[in-house]
């Protein structure tokens, strides 16, 4: 079987991607709302929010990169460079990943919320705890 053929473990790449995300730090505000927008509208939706409200620190457009860069290293969609400019990232989205026949758009989105999901596991599991022992 080559490469291209192979069965790809998705919950791995999910995992994989959403703890890359959380590493850049201060990113659960937005993965939970991104999230949200994601299992209410939908994939196109999601990326929409992502580059319109969440522009603060560059955090909607790394958050949207990531995404892509999952479902590329999927094999879901192309495997071309991930687009800068966020009309060219929507049109990117709009071009490969919203025109998909249902089944494979329905993966997309379970395969996003995946990682974002782990994503904010992964960011509270790095916050350190707090302490539950008093002071003598």
């Amino acid at each position: 079987m080559t490469e291209s053929r192979r069965m790809k473990n998705l919950d791995y790449l999910a995992a994989k991607h959403a703890q890359k995300l959380a590493e850049q730090g201060d990113m659960e505000t937005t993965v939970t709302k991104a999230l949200g927008v994601l299992q209410e509208h939908g994939v196109y939706a999601c990326f929409l929010y992502l580059l319109a409200k969440e522009k603060e620190g560059n955090k909607g457009k790394s958050t949207a990169g990531r995404m892509i860069g999952l479902l590329q290293e999927s094999g879901l969609v192309p495997d071309e460079a991930i687009p800068e400019k966020p009309t060219d990232i929507l049109h990117y989205v709009n071009e490969h990943i919203s025109s998909a026949k249902l089944k494979k758009l329905l993966l997309i989105k379970d395969l996003l919320e995946l990682m974002l999901v782990y994503s904010r596991y992964h960011a509270n599991a790095m916050e350190p705890a707090e302490s539950t022992e008093e002071s003598i």
